[in-house]
């Protein structure tokens, strides 16, 4: 057990009805792979998820729902165990049962090893995509699962939704990513970026590797993002880093984000983003049961602070922008122009003590 070494950080809207037909109808299955992960096909009706459906300031698509590469504080499995549980609920269950991964049976995660794929998705795009409607807000791909897991080798509806993006004109698209498989596509984001406003945004939390496989078990480890990174750039592509998520005492030091920082200023990195971790209710106990096991005093900070809530309180993520802030300017990144101004973090105690 670690008993908190990398404590310090030194080291390193309305929901959407995504199941169309009612409760009770069984997805089609796609393929089955032997360590037990499904692919099922998620029927669709609409490609786009309105702001005004979501709450937020962009439109939004995403290619598949749950996703294999683990991370243990993701978001979206709030959203999969919802799907899931539309998919698979009702009084006439499908003949062979629900999915063996949705089960509950303590074997596997479901957002894991059961992956709903929108098979349809680029088609529906190309009947429903109206441009005038859009208008100067961006297109957000992967703001739920990530629309370059390894499915995406399989099923390629993310090149599909691309491709079928190529037509238009004059749209503002953007993609996040934490996979190098997004290198595949440098010839049609090349080809996009000729009609659109197109960026891609590599996630990365940490240069730590150790620290990223904990975190991440099936991401790829940072010196491969960083070089699907510098590929896209060499390239032509407009690409940056996310650092997302941040934790609070375990990647928002500055020697850290600065390590973040430099590896994609190395990698040609046009923009740097970051933002605190967002706990949800359904990520909440598998990410708490890792930190008890790894970092006990950092849990008891983190089952204080999220208790009640999802994100972080406003005097933490104020004190953290305000380090990218200066970070950025340390590294000759742009800022944002809608980013607003914080107050100074003094060190990494000042950001331990919001927490």
């Amino acid at each position: 057990m670690r008993t908190g070494g990398r404590a310090d950080g030194r080291t390193g809207g309305a929901q959407l009805a995504l199941l169309p037909g009612g409760p009770g109808v069984p997805l089609p299955l796609l393929d089955q792979r032997a360590r037990g992960t499904e692919f099922r096909r998620l029927p669709v009706r609409s490609a786009l998820n309105s702001p005004a459906s979501t709450g937020m300031r962009f439109w939004s698509l995403n290619p598949y729902v749950g996703c294999e590469f683990g991370c243990s504080y993701c978001y979206a499995r709030d959203t999969h165990k919802w799907a899931v549980e539309r998919a698979t609920a009702g009084p006439e269950p499908d003949a062979h049962g629900p999915p063996r991964s949705a089960r509950g049976d303590g074997r596997s995660d479901p957002f894991e090893r059961l992956i709903l794929v929108k098979s349809e998705l680029a088609t529906v795009l190309r009947r429903t995509l109206d441009p005038a409607r859009v208008g100067k807000a961006t297109i957000l791909i992967g703001t739920a699962t990530d629309p370059y897991q390894p499915a995406e080798r399989q099923f390629q509806v993310t090149r599909e939704v691309l491709e079928a993006l190529l037509p238009y004109r004059n749209l503002s698209i953007a993609i996040t990513t934490k996979s190098s498989l997004v290198t595949r596509d440098i010839d049609v984001l090349l080809r996009l970026s000729e009609r659109h406003d197109i960026r891609v945004n590599l996630s990365l939390a940490s240069t730590d590797a150790e620290l990223i496989r904990l975190l991440e078990p099936r991401t790829p480890l940072p010196h491969a993002r960083l070089r699907a990174l510098s590929a896209l750039t060499r390239a032509g592509v407009r690409a940056g880093v996310l650092i997302a998520p941040i934790l609070p005492g375990l990647t928002d030091s500055w020697p850290s984000l600065a390590a973040v920082m430099e590896a994609a200023k190395a990698a040609g990195a046009h923009t740097v983003h970051g933002s605190a971790l967002r706990l949800g209710p359904v990520a909440r106990p598998r990410l708490l049961a890792l930190l008890r096991r790894e970092f006990p005093d950092l849990a008891r900070r983190y089952e204080a602070h999220y208790a009640n809530r999802a994100n972080a309180r406003r005097e933490y993520t104020r004190a953290l922008a305000r380090r990218i802030r200066l970070l950025r300017g340390v590294y000759g990144f742009a800022e944002p122009p809608d980013e607003p101004d914080t107050p100074a973090a003094r060190s990494t105690g000042d950001l331990i003590a919001a927490l």
